[in-house]
């Protein structure tokens, strides 16, 4: 199982194993991880599972479609890095991906 490293604003680690086959911000959730809300609960319908994908793994996630390129600019500080949790999907090829969460959502 995919082991995904969620930080903080605060710098506080959470590494969490998560099911292939669910997302990002399912992992989160499941797990209780504090600074992912997920209001609409996966349908890219606000931004309140923004994270920003550490560098080194951003170009071995999924690439992201123009409607999250759209919705990610009603988040809180997006960057070149950000990402909807809830559209990253966990695969085998992104076990250890770790992401830091924005200071708020």
């Amino acid at each position: 199982m995919p082991k995904i490293t969620y930080i903080e604003n605060n710098g506080k680690s959470h590494t969490v194993e998560v099911d292939k086959g669910l997302t990002v911000m399912e992992g989160a959730v499941q797990n209780n991880i504090p600074g992912i809300d997920a209001d609409c609960g996966g349908s890219m319908a606000c931004a309140t599972c923004h994270v920003y994908v550490k560098e080194e793994w951003y170009n071995k996630i999924n690439e992201k479609s123009e409607g999250e390129d759209d919705m990610l600019d009603q988040a809180y500080d997006p960057n070149k890095f950000s990402r909807l949790s809830c559209q990253i999907s966990v695969t085998d090829e992104i076990d250890g991906l770790v992401v830091d969460l924005p200071k708020k959502q």
